[in-house]
């Protein structure tokens, strides 16, 4: 026997997971708050974010493009230690 599942008990599962983990509770709040507000802000998804503790106005791709390079420079530096490591023990052979 199959495990299929019809598209409305997977919307079903769906909405209990989101009820269970709070998610619904949290949009509701901040849609309440930006429902609220005596002046619309000029943009609704910045005031969402604002209001769920994300930060506004960042480079993902930015981040993204320094966070590759760190890794490559990590990986460089651990690769220098590894040769200066090997060296060090070759030396400390020799003197013995």
């Amino acid at each position: 026997m199959s495990s299929y599942q019809t598209p409305d008990s997977k919307k079903e599962e769906f909405r209990k997971y989101l009820e269970k983990s709070g998610v619904i509770d949290a949009l509701t709040k901040v849609l309440v708050g930006l429902y609220e507000e005596p002046e619309r802000p000029p943009n609704a998804v910045d005031y969402i974010k604002r209001y769920m503790g994300a930060p506004t106005g960042i480079d993902v791709e930015a981040i993204r493009a320094e966070n590759e390079a760190l890794k490559k420079e990590r990986e460089e530096l651990t690769s220098t230690i590894e040769v200066l490591n090997a060296r060090l023990q070759e030396a400390g052979e020799e003197e013995a």
